[in-house]
């Protein structure tokens, strides 16, 4: 059984039970908290509590998260966006909102869902059931290009492409504040917030080496329209990395604590352009993911 222990700190004061464990571990889906909650899987000081218990300074919380049952992860006929497609790669535009693969207390609805019955079945499947031909992620909140591997053997190639920081990945984003120099780049560690457990930051100390070289698309009044170029591919890179510098994505709640008078639905990040040698042909391939409509109009009111 595997066990999560945190202790609060001054920040999280007074915030639910069932919405902190939902902020600390984004893995598992505040229905399945809570359904632990109620079975005593998580205790407050040793005591098991509420979902709606609010949290006091110093309070312990021991989160014993149940031995995962091996599931049946199913295949859902659930319209898929193919940018490109072969016998060895599937290239998808991710819409905004779909989880890419299932978790505790959320095994549908996911992108690895769709392409199971997409590709009846035919998927690598080094990552186990859970995460056949993903090779890599992107937020459930950004949009854009994501390539899943039909074979072990496309799955070993491209996962050593993005080990060795080959893979070509541009992003577009919109982000607070208006940048004053062309373009730049961010070379700075990231690792879990020291502070709170929940976010990534930038952690000189435990952090993982992280690059992000970005570049000024378009200026506006109040935010600016940039273009991200990662070179290390670590969680919530560019989230963090433009939060350091003082230019937080529109639209995130998780790092950026400024309003935005729009109404969005997370972060306004876009996963552009993907390119990589094609584990097959050997040859290199680059596929575009059009800007998602909300995206267009945003640009076109700001």
């Amino acid at each position: 059984m595997e066990k999560f222990t945190y202790q609060i700190g001054i920040e999280e004061d007074d915030e639910r039970l069932d919405k902190w464990i939902s902020g600390a571990l984004t893995q598992l889906s505040r229905s399945y908290i809570q359904k632990c909650i109620k079975e005593g899987q998580v205790l407050v000081n040793d005591s098991p509590q509420k979902a709606s218990y609010r949290l006091k300074v110093d309070d312990e919380i021991l989160f014993r998260i149940p031995e995962a049952v091996e599931p049946s992860v199913c295949a859902e006929n659930i319209p898929v966006s193919v940018l490109y497609e072969d016998a060895d790669v599937l290239i998808v535009d991710k819409p905004k909102g779909m989880v890419v693969h299932p978790a505790p207390g959320h095994y549908s609805g996911t992108l690895v869902n769709a392409v199971l019955y997409h590709c009846r079945e035919q998927l690598s499947g080094i990552n186990g059931v859970l995460r056949p031909g993903i090779v890599h992620r992107i937020d459930r909140d950004t949009t854009g290009s994501l390539v899943i591997c039909k074979n072990d053997l496309a799955h070993r190639d491209i996962a050593s492409q993005l080990k060795d920081h080959t893979v070509t990945r541009s992003y577009r984003a919109i982000v607070h504040g208006v940048l004053m120099e062309e373009e730049g780049t961010i070379n700075a560690p990231i690792g879990r917030d020291e502070k709170d457990r929940r976010r990534m930051a930038v952690n000189e100390k435990n952090g993982k080496s992280a690059v992000t070289h970005y570049k000024v698309l378009e200026r506006f009044k109040e935010y600016t329209y940039v273009e991200c170029r990662l070179e290390t591919g670590r969680t919530h890179q560019i989230r963090v990395h433009m939060t350091s510098i003082g230019h937080p994505l529109l639209g995130d709640e998780v790092y950026g604590s400024r309003k935005t008078p729009y109404k969005l639905e997370g972060q306004t990040l876009h996963a552009y352009e993907l390119g990589f040698i094609h584990p097959g042909t050997h040859e290199y391939m680059e596929v575009c993911a059009p800007l998602p409509a909300y995206f267009e109009h945003l640009l076109q009111i700001l």
